[in-house]
């Protein structure tokens, strides 16, 4: 018998261990721990609700193929060392995950499956490109840093090596019932747990509907033109949440835009998220780059103001108002916003970047780094430290009649169209003075 561990891949198909797993044609046991130290902080958060909701649907999909997945709640390595005690399992599967947590997580288990003597195995799921592959495939001894010749060995590496999304699903599978029944006692969900579950699963619509309405509506064909349409809801295709779950296979969605109108601009996306999971994986600075520079010049005095969302910058505010009601910010007010916080108002970028782990429906680490990092000018491939997003001009560039700030600050809504993108007089900086203050802080930082 052999244990399926589900992190960051809560769908039924197309997994690449399930396609290693029916080759070995003996039985499983599959489990989803529901993680106290991810989870708990986040259970009422939007992020949390994302992550319930794939988990919900996922119970489903293993009933539907006839299959059982058991729902755990606990530290992992405690979960899965109580498991061991209790089955005869020969071998663990999970998929990597390379993030700080997830590292210290895996040599846990790894401890543990050592002690029992049970081989542990962690394959690639979550990139396009098999990172480690790809990586070998470059012939460097140093991995990339910047985006633009990643970008181009990536396509080529695609063109090449790319292997199609396996078709294995867990009805293909042979998954065993219940667990022992002690084990199943002492790591069952606790009631709030449960009931957040329960609540989640009512979501409407799952990751293939999406998917599907992303290209029949037409807005792939549109997105290369439209995609900074941030008053426009339907402008972009709204699938980073499925994918940072693992609820929808990326391999899925990048073959079902193959051959379509506008997919090249869509799956430059795909390939920017590569990027970080790259980073991730090859750049031991990426998740403590901040270390490397003294940042005593930055300070969290406006910090506040900006979560609030009352810095007196309209399309700032309309935006922190957004994501403070329903997790979700479209991606140019991301880089609006952050780099208002941390150019503008000068606050350190770990502030933001921590609440947008709390607040972002769509929330995944790597990519949510990744950004911070970019609108702060730090880490590699980053923003020029001279460069300022002025939010007005933003505003007025990409939502002329100001639609979106009248939607999230009802009370600017009799404002003309040229003056509601304007700083309100009570606006705690000048957006000019602060733009040449910061640039002259960053220059300093990064001397």
């Amino acid at each position: 018998m052999y244990l399926f561990l589900h992190r960051k891949d809560l769908r039924a198909r197309q997994l690449r261990a399930f396609a290693a797993l029916k080759k070995r044609a003996m039985p499983g046991l599959h489990a989803l721990i529901l993680d106290p130290a991810l989870l708990d902080e986040r259970l009422t958060a939007p992020g949390g609700g994302t992550f319930l909701a794939a988990a919900a649907r996922l119970v489903r999909e293993y009933e539907a193929g006839g299959q059982t997945l058991q729902l755990l709640y606990g530290p992992p390595q405690e979960v899965v060392g109580a498991l061991l005690e209790a089955h005869p399992i020969s071998g663990i599967v999970a998929h990597r995950d390379d993030t700080p947590y997830a590292r210290r997580r895996d040599e846990a288990i790894a401890e543990v499956a050592q002690r029992h003597d049970v081989p542990w195995v962690l394959l690639d799921d979550a990139s396009l490109a098999e990172l480690d592959d790809f990586q070998r495939s470059t012939g460097r001894d140093e991995p990339y840093k910047v985006f633009t010749p990643f970008y181009r060995k990536w396509q080529a590496y695609l063109h090449a090596h790319y292997a199609p999304a396996a078709e294995v699903g867990v009805e293909a599978l042979d998954t065993v019932g219940a667990p022992d029944a002690a084990v199943a006692r002492r790591y069952a969900p606790p009631r709030a747990v449960a009931d957040a579950l329960a609540d989640a699963a009512r979501e409407a619509t799952g990751p293939e509907e999406d998917l599907a309405q992303f290209i029949s509506s037409g807005r792939l064909h549109r997105y290369a033109g439209h995609r900074d349409d941030f008053a426009n809801e339907q402008a972009t295709s709204r699938l980073s949440r499925h994918l940072n779950t693992g609820a929808l296979a990326v391999k899925t969605v990048y073959e079902a835009v193959q051959n379509e109108r506008g997919a090249e601009a869509w799956v430059r996306q795909l390939a920017w998220r590569d990027f970080y999971l790259y980073q991730a994986r090859y750049h031991e600075d990426f998740f403590h780059y901040e270390r490397r520079y003294d940042l005593s010049r930055l300070s969290d005095r406006h910090y506040e103001a900006w979560e609030r969302g009352t810095t007196g910058i309209p399309i700032v505010d309309a935006a922190m108002k957004q994501i403070a009601e329903t997790g979700e910010m479209p991606n140019r007010l991301r880089m609006v916003s952050a780099m208002f916080l941390t150019k503008n108002l000068l606050c350190p970028f770990t502030l933001g970047e921590q609440y947008f782990r709390r607040q972002l429906a769509d929330y995944d680490n790597a990519q949510n780094r990744g950004g911070w990092l970019w609108s702060a000018s730090l880490g590699y491939d980053a923003s020029p430290y001279f460069r300022v997003m002025n939010p007005q001009t933003q505003s007025a560039r990409y939502d002329p009649s100001g639609t979106y700030i009248r939607r999230w600050l009802p009370e600017l809504r009799d404002l003309s169209d040229r003056d509601i993108h304007r700083p309100r007089p009570d606006a705690i900086v000048d957006l000019k003075d602060s733009r040449q203050w910061a640039i002259e802080v960053y220059k300093d930082i990064l001397r």
